[in-house]
């Protein structure tokens, strides 16, 4: 095991992909001689060459289009798109294209491709470097959505998703990014996309979230413990798409409390989702109605540090309070 941050985690296992595969080709805005704008390929073109490391234009669709002919011809194209808050000129592309291959060709032709995209606020990005995509791209059949938490966890999906033979939009979010830290296996370990994970025990209340949310709801569990004596079990979704309900429900079923936390805005939020399967399939295990925290439905993430501060963070302590509250009803 060796300590790393989470975009070290997914710098190093992009690289040891491409080091052991040289089908495995990167495309994407500033990816070569300037290494990312996050420095995750810093010396990849050098060491892996320009055929292998491809600055593209300042053109998404473009990006998204090259990289698919490139999985029809027998690469392994992983397509980053410098902030997810660009990717929308290559949503056709996504829905028309790579997600309907398989389905078109009755499963003759399968699109390998990853898209890496950064994402979600925290970071003083403002309007255009603050967004939460994935409720757009989760909805889209034919497309895998993930979005790891911990360092371990974005070194096991990335390695599956180069794997997968199908579109995985590979969300990372950027507050995450150094900020975030965890033991990471040195060999190589495949983590399972469509497998949620339990990151904390609990008995009183379950608590799902993904992304830099997990770790705030990581927190506040610590935090109603040792105040309250209340048990939170928090889980981790990881897959956004195929949405792992069988982990979460059978948390939900233990507790009888289900509240779902997230970023992006509340109203037709992934949460929103997870929140309905719940009442749906769930209903008569609850004792409390299901709670759903989300970002405020304005839009885009302000500039102004006060106003990013209560988009990210409302209230002081909402998330404890909320996880409290619903303890106690």
């Amino acid at each position: 095991m060796t300590e790393k941050n989470l975009v070290t985690a997914i710098r190093d296992t992009l690289h040891d992909e491409m080091a052991a595969d040289d089908r495995i080709v990167l495309i994407g805005q500033d990816v070569g001689a300037r290494g990312g704008v996050f420095k995750v390929s810093e010396g990849f073109m050098t060491e892996f060459g320009e055929q292998r490391v491809v600055d593209a234009p300042l053109a998404e669709s473009g990006i998204v289009g090259v990289a698919i002919g490139m999985a029809l011809h027998g690469l392994l194209p992983i397509a980053e798109i410098e902030f997810a808050d660009f990717i929308h000129p290559a949503f056709d592309q996504i829905l028309s294209e790579a997600s309907r291959m398989r389905y078109r060709t009755n499963g003759d032709w399968g699109c390998p491709l990853v898209i890496r995209a950064p994402c979600g606020g925290g970071i003083h990005g403002a309007l255009y470097h603050s967004q939460s995509i994935e409720a757009f791209y989760s909805h889209i059949p034919g497309v895998k959505v993930v979005m790891p938490s911990t360092p371990a966890d974005a070194a096991g999906l990335l390695h599956t998703a180069i794997a997968d033979p199908d579109p995985v939009l590979f969300l990372e979010h950027k507050k995450c990014y150094r900020l975030i830290k965890g033991d990471v296996p040195d060999a190589p370990q495949t983590t399972p996309i469509g497998l949620a994970d339990v990151k904390r025990e609990g008995t009183d209340l379950t608590v799902v979230s993904y992304g830099y949310e997990l770790h705030r709801c990581l927190d506040a569990a610590a935090r109603l413990e040792e105040d309250e004596g209340i048990h939170a079990e928090v889980v981790d979704v990881r897959t956004l798409a195929p949405l792992d309900m069988e982990t979460i429900l059978a948390s939900v079923r233990k507790t009888a409390r289900a509240m779902v936390v997230y970023e992006d805005n509340r109203t037709y939020g992934a949460g929103a989702e997870i929140a309905a399967t719940i009442a749906e399939r769930a209903m008569f295990d609850l004792d409390a109605p299901i709670v759903r925290i989300g970002g405020p439905d304005i839009p885009a993430m302000p500039f102004a540090a006060a106003l990013e501060h209560y988009y990210m963070e409302p209230e002081p302590d909402h998330i404890f309070v909320g996880m409290r509250d619903l303890a106690h009803f």
